[in-house]
């Protein structure tokens, strides 16, 4: 009875928003909710001081209603909290609503749904509930298998779902008692707590390095595997290359060429060349892989690279983007193997100005494949293979690299972290990626091959075309940052034109840089910058500070840089232009793979702290407050990255209050602050490996 009153409050409450400020009577609302005369007139009765009570509607005269805008009917979708709160981001825009856990109405963390605002009290967080789930956001999850007295259950991550589904003894599929599962919820009737599911896959035994990867993978809906029947047609490519197709291209065989990359790097998608003219100036390549030539629009692999849309880059593995024989050997730009390439070609001079520039199709044969160490060797010691080329480029790319800053680009620099692993996938170490020249020379010449292609469609042929934009920064979070950094004495300049922004934006970081509070001052600078994605729509690239920008660079690895080949090789040959929203759709489904791939990148290295903190227990560690909410602060450790909590409910010398304005929590009386970028002494207290969490205290504060 309970749940159909419920429901019929939902319809009600729908019902009402239709009327906006038009008043209406009891009679009025039934028949436009479409509730039938069969149903208790109790309970419409009932339902309608409900939602009186709740704030949705209110009294207008004897026996009339009318909808109260500011509670109104809004859609959203709901977040979860670490601590277990729930909340509603609307779609408009406005600022988070609270939901209890009694009013969420079984949605989950990703569900767009429809909900009520309560009437807003004074000072207080704005509150509402669930009236209808209008699209789920997943129905399969990852958790550990808890069998009991003949009764099983599937006890997933609390952030996630905060029910443990229920599975039949004949829906298990051989999963046994602490094994981890990829379970899918086939129903979840009104009157029952815990979802109903079945296993699909069983992944393993929990803690086992395959098993924790493959539910890294499994938990954002990206694969772990290469479907056999597609690696077997990728078999069947013919990979030899014609002396017609060579003939067809500039050979670039007897250029020296080389490639630089990680030291595990097995796809090399981007070479780089070196010559002098007779002129005295200098011919630069940037040769990319031509994926393009083996793979075509709609063929199995091209639709199986579209749905993955990016390569994958956890800890311990990669999860490729195209068949292996394509990405670590074919297509791969290996020394001493004759590729075909998609080429940038710059005439530059000593200053490294672009006097001159082409794209076209090329042969080219790397003569040396550098890891980034040795290379930079032969930076810093002005010794080694390839020595006049690779110091050619360092101090082009030098050059390059202080225009771009002079232009506007900002300079966040944030270091990696990487594991040591043995021969079972657990850390044994912990040390961090540094960026040096040779990075940097290869990223340089990187941006300028994108930005040249971006330009060159942008500007001569203005079509339909892929590019990579990234939005000015919100106003309001860069001029609560100018605010918040006075009490630093720093200055910002929140607001003119462009430059003038990320200008100053800079001078903030170099002030900060080797400062107590460079980590607080940069994590809060970060915040306030918009995230890059993929669109038609060309707004420019804020924080590299170019008009035109595009990924061209990468077509092993990332799908839109395949897509900028093939439009590229349309236009160029007097093609039509393409559709815009056909393209547009794309882009958004590679912007989502790329947050998809980027956060299971997250959660792998997560897990690897964890398992790396698992018997450090008791020990006490330097750290920095890395974040700070209501219910505790996070805490990074210094010397390897790894963060953890220390709960409010833990800090007992206090009852601490938190100030969201200020990134900080204040004790009621002894006025103590603990800020974001506080340097702070911790004891790790607890380590959940399942949850990838960790708590800790604090010591000697």
């Amino acid at each position: 009875m309970e749940n159909l009153k419920q429901h019929i409050k939902q319809m009600l409450s729908k019902a009402a928003a239709q009327f906006g400020s038009r008043p209406f009577n009891y009679k009025q609302l039934a028949a436009a909710a479409g509730l039938s005369k069969q149903i208790d007139k109790k309970l419409i009765e009932q339902a309608v001081s409900e939602l009186e009570r709740s704030g949705a509607i209110e009294k207008h005269g004897r026996a009339k209603y009318v909808n109260v805008v500011k509670s109104n009917y809004v859609v959203g979708i709901i977040d979860r909290n670490s601590n277990g709160k729930s909340h509603i981001i609307p779609e408009d825009g406005s600022d988070k609503i609270f939901v209890a856990e009694r009013n969420l109405k079984r949605a989950i963390k990703g569900d767009t749904v429809g909900a009520v605002i309560y009437a807003s009290r004074s000072g207080r967080q704005r509150e509402g509930e669930v009236v209808e789930i209008i699209k789920r956001a997943r129905e399969t999850f990852v958790g550990v298998l808890s069998i009991h007295n003949n009764v099983a259950f599937v006890v997933v991550d609390n952030r996630i779902l905060t029910n443990d589904i229920y599975v039949p003894m004949d829906k298990l599929d051989g999963a046994k008692d602490g094994q981890k599962v990829f379970v899918k919820i086939v129903s979840w009737p009104a009157n029952v707590k815990n979802p109903i599911g079945e296993i699909i896959e069983v992944l393993g035994d929990a803690g086992s390095n395959d098993t924790e990867m493959h539910a890294i993978l499994m938990e954002y809906g990206l694969p772990f595997s290469y479907p056999e029947d597609i690696a077997a047609y990728a078999d069947t490519i013919d990979v030899s290359i014609s002396k017609e197709e060579i003939a067809s291209r500039l050979d670039c065989r007897a250029v020296p060429t080389f490639t630089i990359d990680p030291k595990d790097a097995k796809d090399f998608d981007d070479a780089v060349s070196c010559r002098r003219l007779e002129n005295g100036n200098f011919e630069v390549g940037v040769h990319i892989a031509d994926v393009s030539y083996y793979v075509k629009p709609g063929d199995p692999i091209d639709k199986e690279a579209y749905d993955r849309a990016t390569s994958v880059y956890l800890v311990d593995r990669t999860v490729p983007m195209l068949p292996e024989k394509l990405c670590n050997m074919v297509c791969s730009l290996r020394p001493d193997e004759e590729k075909l390439c998609y080429s940038v070609l710059f005439e530059m001079n000593e200053e490294a100005q672009v006097l001159k520039s082409a794209i076209l199709r090329t042969v080219i044969k790397s003569d040396r494949r550098f890891t980034y160490d040795e290379a930079q060797e032969v930076i810093e010691t002005g010794e080694g293979d390839m020595k006049e080329e690779i110091l050619i480029l360092d101090k082009l790319a030098k050059k390059l690299r202080k225009d771009r800053f002079k232009n506007g680009a900002i300079a966040f620099e944030r270091s990696e972290v990487k594991f040591e692993l043995d021969s079972n996938g657990k850390p044994v170490d912990v040390y961090f990626k540094e960026s040096k020249d040779a990075n940097k020379l290869i990223e340089e010449f990187m941006l300028l091959a994108n930005r040249t292609v971006a330009e060159h469609i942008g500007k001569l042929h203005d079509k339909t075309f892929v590019y990579r934009v990234h939005d000015e920064p919100d106003q309001t979070k860069l001029a609560n940052l100018a605010q918040f950094i006075k009490q630093f004495g720093y200055k910002l300049k929140a607001s003119g034109k462009r430059r003038e922004v990320s200008s100053s934006i800079n001078r903030l970081l170099d002030s900060v840089d080797g400062k107590r509070e460079q980590n607080l001052i940069e994590t809060v600078a970060i915040r306030s910058m918009a995230k890059a994605i993929y669109s038609t729509d060309n707004i420019g690239h804020y924080g590299l500070s170019f008009d035109y920008y595009t990924h061209f660079t990468s077509p092993i690895r990332r799908y839109p840089d395949m897509m900028v080949h093939r439009l590229l090789a349309l236009y160029d040959q007097g093609g039509k232009s393409v559709s815009k929203a056909e393209y547009e759709e794309y882009c958004k489904h590679c912007s989502a793979q790329e947050q998809l791939a980027a956060s299971a990148e997250r959660a792998s290295v997560k897990y690897k702290q964890v398992e790396y903190m698992g018997d450090k227990k008791g020990q006490v560690f330097a750290g920095v407050i890395s974040g700070v909410t209501e219910w505790g602060l996070y805490v990074e450790i210094s010397c390897n990255k790894c963060e953890g909590m220390v709960s409010l409910r833990d800090l007992d010398d206090d009852y601490y209050v938190y100030d969201e304005k200020n990134y900080c929590i204040v004790g009621k009386h002894s006025k103590r602050r603990y800020r974001l970028g506080d340097e702070v002494n911790i004891m790790v207290s607890k380590v959940n490996l399942d949850k990838k969490q960790m708590d800790f205290v604090i010591v000697n504060p």
